[in-house]
C-alpha cells in the first residue's frame, strides 16, 4: 500500500535495527485519515470472506480494528492483556510474548464474544515475530470459529512471524512489509 509506505517512510523513525517508532500516526497518535485508509485497504482485501468478527489485541489494534469494523459493519473484540475483576472467570486464553515490551501476557478474551460459527479476522499494527497473531489465534481455535485470516499494518518481512503463520496455511494480508532497516533506512519488499 504506497499511501502507507509513504507515510513510513516521511514519519517513522527507525531505532537500531529491529525497531521502527511509527508512533506519529499509528500507535501513539492516532491519525484517523490513516486509519481510514488502512481500513478500506482491509475491507478491499477481505470483504468477499464472510467475516463477522473482528479480533485484535489490546493496546495498539484497537484503534485500526474499531475503524476496520466500521467498514466491515461488525463487531471488533480485542483481548486483554491481563484479567480484570469485571470480565469473569468465562475466559479463552492464551500466553503471548512481546518483543515490544520484553514482557509475557496471559491474553484473555470472554467466551461471551467469540463462539463457533463467528468468521474472525485478525487486525493488528505490527507482525513481528508473530506471538500476538498465534495467541489470538489459538483463542479462535479454542471458540471453534474459524479463521479469515490476519490483516496487519505493518510486517517486519526479516523476522520469522509472517512465515510461521503463513506455514501454517493462514492468510496473512500485510499492508506494508518492511524487507530491511538499518542506518536509519527502510526497504520495502
Amino acid at each position: 500500500m504506497k499511501y502507507l509506505e509513504d507515510m513510513i517512510l516521511e514519519h517513522g523513525e527507525v531505532v537500531g535495527e529491529d525497531i521502527l517508532k511509527v508512533d506519529s500516526f499509528l500507535n501513539h497518535r492516532m491519525d484517523w485519515q490513516v486509519y481510514n485508509e488502512i481500513a478500506q485497504e482491509f475491507y478491499r482485501l477481505f470483504s468477499d470472506s464472510g467475516v463477522n468478527m473482528l479480533l485484535t489485541i489490546e493496546a495498539s489494534g484497537i484503534g485500526i480494528a474499531a475503524v476496520t469494523a466500521q467498514h466491515f459493519k461488525v463487531p471488533a473484540v480485542f483481548a486483554k492483556k491481563a484479567k480484570t475483576s469485571n470480565i469473569g472467570d468465562d475466559l479463552y486464553r492464551a500466553m503471548v510474548h512481546s518483543f515490544t515490551h520484553g514482557s509475557t501476557s496471559d491474553i484473555v478474551v470472554s467466551k461471551k464474544y467469540i463462539s463457533a460459527g463467528d468468521r474472525v479476522l485478525i487486525i493488528d499494527d505490527f507482525l513481528a515475530n508473530g506471538q500476538a497473531a498465534l495467541g489470538l489465534v489459538s483463542i479462535v481455535e479454542q471458540a471453534g470459529a474459524e479463521l479469515v485470516g490476519c490483516g496487519i499494518v505493518i510486517e517486519k518481512g526479516f523476522q520469522e512471524g509472517g512465515k510461521k503463520l503463513r506455514d501454517m496455511g493462514i492468510r496473512v494480508e500485510s499492508l506494508a512489509i518492511i524487507k530491511s532497516m538499518s542506518e536509519g533506512k527502510i526497504v520495502f519488499a
